[in-house]
């Protein structure tokens, strides 16, 4: 007889009043987070509306780098990575709303293999030794890589030696991050990429949408992208970042440390370096026309 029932199917049992309060108040909370913008998927989508917002990136008519140009850190890849370029690596965690929404210190870094002109991937050549807005950058000479002002909040490209604390995540090598502060371990330089040749470019001008390497002035170490060591993050996959200097049999970096800082295309159509590969086919065409017809 333990089966029948003694009582009716409305009836409520246990703690019924506080379980009902609870669910009310969970209710509650979520409309509250909902009309805040706090939930996740509304943080999320905030995120990707901003830091995936096109970017307007310098134009270079002299060819090289100036302090205040707008630019793009691309690496043209090989072996197993692709091309991919330096990235904000921002979370929902990342953000904050004080005094204005936007990207909070300190946040990763990463390499993004979909090379678009947005606010992850614009960096600003800033000024650490006085030199004038507009000026022409010079190999060797030390400078700092910033976000854009606004949502990305104007942070610096940092990097320290290593420790047991403080390094890359997956390789354990030298960590590289964005600071709010504009600190020694801030600066950066150009070097040429040729060692053989890095002694006769020294002082001379950094042209744009040329592979060079860009060296950390305290620890000496180069900016490289890892292929071997991919991160999973909110965009998707992607590689680490670090500060290493990868050197081959013959003592020369390795295109892991190979950067190319991209600028926009005059006529306003993306970006110059993908716009190079169509010039030359067009040159290479023009020549053997005229090779084929000398009267042209």
């Amino acid at each position: 007889m333990a089966h029948i029932r003694t009582y009716r199917t409305p009836v409520k049992m246990g703690n019924w009043f506080e379980e009902q309060r609870l669910k009310e108040d969970e209710v509650k909370e979520h409309l509250e987070k909902k009309e805040r913008g706090e939930l996740a998927g509304q943080k999320m989508d905030f995120l990707k509306e901003n830091i995936l917002k096109p970017v307007k990136f310098s134009v270079t008519n002299d060819g090289t780098l100036h302090f205040g140009d707008i630019v793009m850190l691309v690496n043209m890849g090989g072996g197993n990575r692709e091309c991919s370029a330096v990235s904000i690596n921002a979370d929902v965690n990342s953000l904050t709303k004080i005094p204005l929404p936007g990207v909070q210190a300190p946040c990763a870094v990463s390499a993004v293999r979909s090379v678009q002109p947005c606010t992850r991937t614009a960096f600003v050549i800033t000024s650490v030794d006085g030199s004038p807005e507009g000026s022409t950058l010079h190999f060797e000479q030390s400078f700092a890589l910033k976000t854009t002002s606004g949502f990305a909040r104007g942070l610096y490209l940092t990097s320290d030696l290593r420790s047991f604390q403080k390094c890359a995540k997956k390789s354990r090598l030298q960590e590289v991050s964005l600071e709010d502060s504009d600190s020694f371990l801030s600066w950066w330089k150009i070097v040429y990429f040729d060692p053989q040749e890095r002694l006769e470019y020294e002082g001379l001008p950094v042209p744009a949408n040329v592979k060079v390497l860009i060296v950390h002035c305290k620890t000496n170490q180069a900016l490289a992208v890892l292929g071997d060591h991919v991160l999973w993050t909110m965009y998707g996959k992607e590689y680490e970042l670090t500060a290493h200097t990868f050197l081959d049999s013959h003592k020369a970096e390795q295109d892991n440390n190979h950067w190319i800082l991209c600028t926009a295309d005059p006529t306003g159509d993306g970006l110059v370096l993908f716009k190079q590969p169509q010039l030359m086919a067009k040159k290479t065409e023009l020549e053997a026309l005229s090779e084929a017809n000398p009267s042209v």
